[in-house]
């Protein structure tokens, strides 16, 4: 046997493994959703507006709103929403939590939301305004997220997405203590389950479950994070507990003065790991976006999804 062909023969398993393209047999059959947060400056408020221009036409089930720690951006919040509500086709979602305020202030703000034509919100426990300093519920508040849930449903009939943590959230005593939480706040009325990031498609594989053996049946959405900024991701990695993995720090080494490069490495891996989630039957995605759409816009158009015209009729003005 010839050198060259005992080669071919030893790697033809491998080759025989990566020869199907990754994105061969997507077929654009996803829905995703948008997470955006508000923004804080007019340059911010530009960029956030950019890309909600760019992502409206992929039409995504709705697009979120995030809610600041303690409660802190609850007015650019209430107005971001009702913004696109106002001026967009798309159906936003109100974060909304329990930090910082009693029942009847929370059931004020639900309340307005519902009154300008909201219908959608994201219920979570929230976290305190300073960093590092755990929970307390307000003396007149809400708990914990399936009471906020609970009191939601008794405000109006809203659809109500809740946080879930393949990777156990922080606070959580251990795995079955948290997804005895999930279970409670799906049990109070939640509508679907949306997931911290992760970078490891089994982690997600596995969480989902192991919530189906606890009797979690709602819709569990993997949350995506496409990696911008690797500094911000570590940051938020340690707050949520999110573990990034040691084959993606080296992936980001040498990069901090290259930004087209980073932004390409990001793609790469935030596409791959979309393209395994597909694989394995995985069909909604949502996009912690960063107020970015290119990373996210690029993610769904290898998953098969084309923008549509926005028809005229379903365009609201301001």
């Amino acid at each position: 046997m010839s050198s060259s062909a005992a080669i071919g023969t030893s790697i033809a398993p491998s080759i025989e493994r990566l020869a199907k393209p990754l994105f061969e047999d997507v077929a654009g059959d996803i829905d995703v959703s948008f997470e955006f947060f508000p923004p804080k400056s007019e340059k911010m408020e530009e960029t956030l507006w950019a890309s909600v221009e760019t992502l409206e036409p992929l039409q995504p089930r709705f697009v979120s709103v995030t809610y600041g720690a303690g409660g802190s951006t609850r007015a650019r919040t209430h107005a971001t929403v009702e913004r696109i509500a106002r001026e967009t086709s798309l159906a936003p979602a109100a974060h909304l939590t329990c930090v910082g305020a009693s029942r009847g202030e929370i059931d004020d703000i639900a309340r307005e939301y519902w009154d300008a034509g909201i219908r959608h919100i994201v219920a979570l426990r929230g976290d305190a305004a300073e960093v590092g300093t755990p929970f307390e519920p307000h003396p007149g508040g809400y708990a914990n997220a399936a009471a906020l849930v609970e009191g939601l449903k008794k405000i109006a009939p809203f659809e109500i997405s809740v946080a879930a943590y393949p990777e156990c959230h922080p606070d959580s005593a251990d795995k079955a203590a948290d997804l005895d939480n999930l279970k409670a706040k799906v049990d109070a009325g939640a509508d679907r389950a949306i997931t911290q990031f992760f970078f490891s498609p089994d982690s997600f594989f596995r969480f989902r479950d192991e919530a189906a053996a606890a009797g979690i049946a709602t819709e569990i959405v993997p949350g995506i994070l496409p990696v911008s900024n690797v500094a911000q991701t570590r940051k938020f990695a340690g707050m949520c507990g999110a573990s990034i993995p040691a084959w993606m720090d080296r992936l980001f080494e040498g990069l901090d003065n290259l930004p087209a490069a980073r932004h390409l490495v990001a793609a790469t891996v935030a596409a791959e790991l979309c393209g395994q989630l597909y694989a394995g039957g995985v069909r909604h995605f949502h996009f912690y976006t960063l107020n970015r759409a290119e990373l996210s816009y690029a993610i769904c158009h290898l998953l098969g999804l084309r923008p549509k015209e926005v028809p005229s009729e379903n365009r609201r003005t301001a």
